[in-house]
């Protein structure tokens, strides 16, 4: 079962937007398409890029559980790799717009929907869950296999959007049903 949710400013963003939720696989930018190129691997109870897995601690690390490591060593700034305009405030504080933040979450979830495609790839496919994340600061993608018990996000998305800066999240769920609800 796939499952794609996303809090209301995150679903404002992309209306705003005018295009398309995603961006296909073939548009992705370079970096992007580099860590699909190299994959998707299974490291004991946990998933990791491949390209990540030369220099992870062995998990879960100083983390309290595998859910927190996998978020942690999964995690890439999209502002690093998709085409946005990033200003400085007078602070020196990083100021993204709005219109930027709407395409990393279009490339976000392009990205997701392909991470999502490797998992069930693997030899064993496991339940996965990527979580796209933009704000006026940064954007960030991860993504952690999901394990009951664990989650890396509160379950009400919107609670998100009270925070400074306001999260705009989207996330995409991949696996049965049977794992107890969202979060899982």
């Amino acid at each position: 079962m796939l499952t794609v949710r996303m809090n209301d400013v995150a679903a404002s963003a992309l209306e705003a937007s005018g295009t398309g939720a995603v961006i296909p696989p073939a548009e992705l930018p370079p970096m992007l398409r580099e860590i699909l190129r190299e994959g998707v691997v299974r490291r004991g109870e946990v998933l990791l890029f491949a390209g990540y897995s030369g220099w992870a601690d062995e998990p879960p690390g100083r983390f309290p559980d595998l859910t927190g490591w996998e978020c942690f060593v999964s995690s890439l700034h999209l502002d690093d790799a998709v085409p946005v305009k990033v200003r400085s405030s007078p602070d020196g504080e990083p100021v993204i717009s709005e219109e930027d933040q709407a395409l990393m979450l279009r490339y976000g979830l392009g990205f997701a929907l392909e991470v999502v495609r490797l998992v069930n790839e693997l030899d064993k496919p496991v339940a996965v869950r990527c979580i796209i994340g933009t704000n006026t600061t940064n954007g960030t993608f991860r993504f952690h296999r999901a394990r009951p018990g664990e989650s890396w996000l509160i379950a009400d998305l919107d609670s998100y959007s009270h925070e400074w800066p306001v999260q705009k999240l989207i996330v995409v769920d991949s696996g049965p049903a049977s794992l107890g609800g969202i979060p899982w």
